[in-house]
């Protein structure tokens, strides 16, 4: 993996992270659809420009080759059906917890979940950590473990989140599929799924008569999810785990800034004794991103 990917990779990372923390918000432009209806139309929407991204960046024959070993191989089929259902889990968590005032519980299972990957690159991987990513780990342990002492257990969204992130990154590199043509298949393999649930749900009919729904705020949602997924996925196949893992810091923090700022949640003060940690390890994070990019310019000029 060349310092070239890697400085690619960070920018994909941070992009999308900013990104989801605007979809977390976007959320409450679309009432009164609840959190299924919006996971639902989210993935109709995303379908097109998941497609179009396909031929916008030329993956219809990696998307062949695809298609080709899902007929030949079973198993690739079945984790192929088995990363589509864990990202779909994901997706409908974020679009339901904004509405139902658990932004925060889903914020902190995202600042879980960079230190899920971590211990699944160092342990799983066999993937080295230098000194400031060891130091981010210790700071988010401190952070993790004050939260523990204080609500003597997560609550299940941030165990969602946390724990059910890293068998979905495990599973797409044995697949080992273009990042994009991958996410095309799974939002195309959940579309049947979400079709059911719009109808069983009459969720048309909510939106009839809201051309503001049907003409933008709909599309955008879709537009929001293509870009943001692409990014991140895109930044997980050319980052090592660990380092992918810790720049997952960068997602929560800016959804906590949305959840407090824009809908409305409160901090309790003893809270900010897992946060203040944790954002430490954020800091120390943009430290070792701006070293490795630094050594990226470095080899480019010496070449």
């Amino acid at each position: 993996m060349n310092q070239h990917e890697i400085g690619r990779g960070i920018s994909l990372s941070v992009g999308a992270s900013m990104l989801f923390a605007l979809l977390s918000g976007y959320t409450k432009l679309l009432a009164p659809l609840d959190g299924l209806d919006i996971f639902a139309w989210r993935v109709v929407w995303t379908v097109p420009g998941a497609l179009a991204l396909l031929v916008l960046r030329q993956r219809l024959p990696q998307a062949g080759v695809l298609l080709r070993r899902l007929a030949r191989e079973p198993l690739t089929c079945i984790a192929l059906a088995a990363a589509a259902a864990l990202l779909g889990l994901q997706a409908w968590i974020f679009m339901w917890a904004p509405l139902h005032g658990r932004a925060l519980e889903v914020s902190l299972g995202y600042f879980l979940l960079p230190l899920t990957m971590v211990l699944v690159g160092r342990f799983y991987y066999r993937e080295r950590l230098d000194l400031l990513q060891w130091l981010a780990v210790a700071c988010a342990v401190a952070g993790v473990l004050h939260e523990l002492w204080l609500a003597r257990s997560f609550a299940w969204p941030t165990l969602v989140v946390a724990l059910g992130y890293p068998p979905y990154f495990i599973l797409r590199r044995k697949i080992n599929a273009d990042p994009v043509v991958a996410f095309a298949f799974e939002m195309t393999l959940l579309l049947p799924v979400v079709a059911i649930m719009l109808y069983v749900r009459d969720s048309l009919p909510v939106i009839a008569h809201r051309p503001d729904m049907w003409l933008y705020l709909l599309p955008g949602l879709g537009l929001l999810s293509t870009v943001a997924l692409g990014a991140y996925l895109g930044a997980s196949r050319l980052l090592p785990m660990a380092l992918f893992g810790i720049l997952g810091y960068v997602e929560p923090v800016l959804l906590v800034g949305v959840a407090i700022i824009f809908l409305g949640e409160s901090m309790a003060p003893g809270q900010l004794a897992t946060y203040i940690p944790i954002w430490c390890a954020v800091a120390l994070t943009a430290v070792h991103s701006v070293r490795l990019l630094r050594k990226q310019r470095a080899g480019r000029y010496a070449g």
